[in-house]
């Protein structure tokens, strides 16, 4: 019997992803913690940070038996600023004008921790980057969007899985990657640390 899977995540989107696969977390455990860049840090580093620090947080708030820790930060950058997951309106709107007519990447950084005898974990680390290209957007296709609300509390202001995908030009990489969760990295790596 293989040790539980914990999903370090309030998303539910990276629990829609996983399901798409056919894996179903034995407990989510969301990991909250100060998700403030610190100075100087660039996208990738922050991502792997933040995703490290989720796995660990929940590691620790696990109730102690062996287990697979997941957990995953997605990040949005134009170059090297990370754009806000957008808190309101007003955070939509900026990012969306910024990233018009735009190149920008989106990048997960996956973390892993593995059971293992001595009940520390090993951790495995791992990084999915995609570049999404925008259309330039006009005021009125950016309110339209502001309106429906579906860019609040998201990295870089827009889910692509909704109404932003007919904002998209260009796509390359993982699709689930920008949704939140890189699938086929994720299974490969649970896969290759002998989960399922």
């Amino acid at each position: 019997m293989s040790a539980p899977l914990v999903l370090a995540s309030e998303s539910p989107r990276r629990l829609a992803l996983l399901a798409q696969a056919g894996i179903a977390p034995d407990a989510v455990l969301p990991a909250a913690i100060d998700e403030t860049v610190k100075k100087g840090e660039l996208p990738r580093a922050h991502a792997q940070r933040l995703a490290v620090e989720k796995a660990r947080k929940a590691m620790s708030e696990w109730n102690g038996k062996p287990a697979f820790i997941l957990a995953a930060d997605t990040v949005v950058a134009v170059g090297r600023r990370i754009l806000p997951k957008a808190q309101n309106d007003a955070e939509v709107r900026t990012c969306l004008a910024l990233l018009s007519g735009r190149r920008h990447q989106v990048i997960t950084a996956v973390a892993l921790i593995t059971p293992s005898d001595s009940n520390k974990g090993e951790l495995k680390l791992r990084v999915a980057q995609t570049r999404v290209s925008l259309l330039r957007l006009s005021d009125t296709q950016i309110e339209a969007y502001v309106e429906c609300r579906e860019g609040v509390g998201k990295a870089g202001g827009y889910a692509i899985q909704g109404r932003a995908e007919a904002l998209i030009k260009e796509i390359s990489g993982s699709y689930s990657n920008v949704v939140g969760l890189p699938l086929a990295l994720t299974v490969s790596m649970l896969a290759g640390a002998g989960h399922g």
